[in-house]
């Protein structure tokens, strides 16, 4: 329980750091191997970076992929100073981590100003009548690049 909460302490500092030197928001993620060693770390980079996928959660597995050469994270853990977002959870599975701890959860994010919870309901809907409509649209060629993919792999 305490590596955990010194992980968690650590995002914090990154957090704060982000947002009394960077003008940066307040969130921040380390990633940990399976030894304990810190791989990957991330800050939300958004505003700095002009980047709304710039979060830190996103920008932790950038780093970790980058750093260990791979991308997938297996066998790791995510630490970040705020639960994380519906594009961030999304960017979590997709990299095959093992666990993620975080310390402030949705709610108290939102009060300070950060709510995605219109995502959450969002994406429930019908495609087509989302807030942002998606269209499928049936086009002839549209399994090629997979096709492709399949030949050459």
């Amino acid at each position: 329980m305490e590596k955990h909460q010194n992980y968690l302490k650590q995002t914090i500092a990154l957090a704060i750091a982000n947002v009394e030197k960077n003008g940066g928001e307040p969130f921040a993620s380390i990633i940990v191997d399976e030894n304990g060693i810190i791989v990957g770390t991330g800050k939300n980079d958004m505003l700095t970076k002009h980047d709304p996928t710039a979060h830190a959660e996103v920008q932790a597995i950038r780093d970790a992929c980058e750093n260990l050469e791979t991308t997938t994270l297996e066998g790791c853990t995510m630490y970040t100073s705020c639960e994380p977002c519906p594009m961030c959870f999304g960017a979590i599975y997709w990299s095959r981590l093992k666990k993620v701890y975080y310390a402030a959860d949705h709610a108290l994010a939102a009060a300070e100003g950060f709510d995605d919870t219109f995502i959450f309901h969002d994406m429930n809907k019908p495609h087509e009548q989302r807030n942002i409509p998606f269209y499928a649209f049936d086009i002839e060629e549209k399994n090629i690049p997979f096709e492709k993919w399949k030949e050459l792999t």
